[in-house]
């Protein structure tokens, strides 16, 4: 148990021999040199000796030598926990170091980023305050610089103010000194011009007097020879009766040529809608006035096309259509129609259609143009009817809101116009 752990025993060795020291230290007076008792070692022999004499001493022997080698072997055991765990603790220091190291980084990487973004922030303050030194700085630069310009221009527009009145102060003089040299000079030469003046206003005078003279004398020369001429005289009459029958007749003619045009070219002012080709018209759309004209791609339509009633209006007006054709084709004479009912119920439209359905042109008057006319509606429905006439295929007259100005005579609201 002690360092015997590398020898092996003998066979026969007994247990007291085992069990003995080596060196056993001889005993005197009771006590070593050393001061060592070897009481219990000895009980320790005579024990083992006690065991040698039985007959269990080799399985004892056996027995403490197994012991032996399991307590070495926990004791291996144990030592080699001791290491493992050792290795376990440099590990975890070396990982705490680690961590250490690494918080320290940290701290550190942190602490020189707040350092250069300290240094960063100082650094543009340090640029803002220079740029606002540098803008203080021009403009104060800016400001000198103008109130120098002010002193120049101050100065300059001082100076033109100076010269101005030096020369005015100038022209002034001369003007003064002109003046006065030619009020002298007129003092001087007075009687020389007025001497001047009475030549020219005698000889201005002897010359209108001669132009007067001969003038009349040679109007009176003329006139008397002419009225001594009866050749003359008649020649004169002829000229002049000759001039006053050529403007009439020009007149005239200008005035018959006019109607003409205007009834078979133009459209009256009371018509707003019409379907004749007017000048204006031909001259925008060529190909659909020549169409109109002449009839080609032209076809009747039918009358109530786009137009709902009810069914008795509906056939009604249809018979009338019918009748209205019959009537354009045999060339006997037209009827008048009265259509009345509120706005938006078709009057128009069934008017247009009428006129396309019969072979007719159409035109369309408002009643509420015809009053404010007065005493020229006369005269304009004339120059209605008589460019009427002038339609070839005939036309379908259609007077809308009539009842503005076709009122009853014995009312006493109609104005005097409205009842001629």
């Amino acid at each position: 148990m002690f360092g015997g752990a590398g020898k092996k025993p003998k066979k026969d060795e007994s247990l007291s021999s085992v069990m003995s020291p080596e060196n056993a230290p001889t005993r005197s007076g009771g006590s070593s040199v050393t001061g060592f008792d070897p009481e219990g070692l000895e009980r320790a022999a005579k024990a083992a000796r006690e065991l040698d004499a039985s007959r269990n001493a080799s399985s004892a022997i056996e027995l403490v030598k197994t012991q032996e080698a399991t307590k070495q072997h926990e004791a291996a055991a144990k030592r080699a926990e001791m290491d493992a765990y050792s290795q376990q603790l440099r590990q975890q220091n070396i990982q705490a170091e680690a961590e250490e190291a690494r918080k320290t980084l940290e701290a550190q990487t942190q602490h020189d980023k707040h350092r250069s973004e300290y240094k960063d922030e100082l650094e543009r303050k340090r640029q803002v305050d220079m740029l606002n030194a540098q803008k203080y700085m021009q403009d104060e630069q800016l400001k000198k610089q103008e109130e120098m310009v002010e002193r120049q221009e101050a100065m300059r527009r001082k100076t033109a103010e100076i010269e101005a009145d030096l020369r005015t102060k100038t022209e002034l003089a001369k003007t003064q000194a002109e003046a006065e040299g030619r009020i002298r000079q007129e003092r001087e030469n007075h009687d020389l011009i007025l001497d001047k003046v009475r030549l020219e206003a005698a000889e201005n005078r002897n010359t209108v007097l001669k132009a007067v003279s001969d003038g009349g004398k040679m109007l009176g020369e003329g006139l008397s020879s002419y009225l001594t001429d009866g050749e003359k005289l008649r020649n004169t009459a002829f000229m002049v009766s000759l001039a006053a029958v050529g403007i009439y007749s020009a007149k005239t003619a200008a005035g018959i040529g006019g109607r003409f045009i205007e009834a078979r070219l133009g459209k009256p002012s009371l018509v707003r809608e019409t379907s004749r080709v007017t000048v204006s018209q031909m001259l925008k759309h060529p190909i659909s006035s020549a169409q109109r004209l002449t009839g080609l791609g032209v076809s009747s339509q039918d009358a109530l096309k786009g137009i709902v009633l009810e069914d008795t209006l509906d056939s009604q007006l249809r018979k009338i259509a019918v009748s209205t054709a019959h009537t354009k084709k045999n060339k006997a004479p037209f009827r008048h129609l009265l259509l009345h009912g509120p706005p938006g119920t078709g009057k128009t439209m069934f008017a247009k259609g009428l006129a396309h359905h019969s072979g007719l042109e159409f035109a369309i008057l408002t009643g509420g143009d015809i009053a404010p006319l007065g005493r020229d509606a006369v005269t304009e429905i004339h120059k209605l009817f008589e460019w009427a006439k002038t339609s070839r295929k005939g036309l379908l007259l259609f007077v809308d809101e009539a009842d503005a100005f076709l009122q009853s005579r014995e009312t006493n609201k109609i104005s005097e116009d409205q009842r001629n």
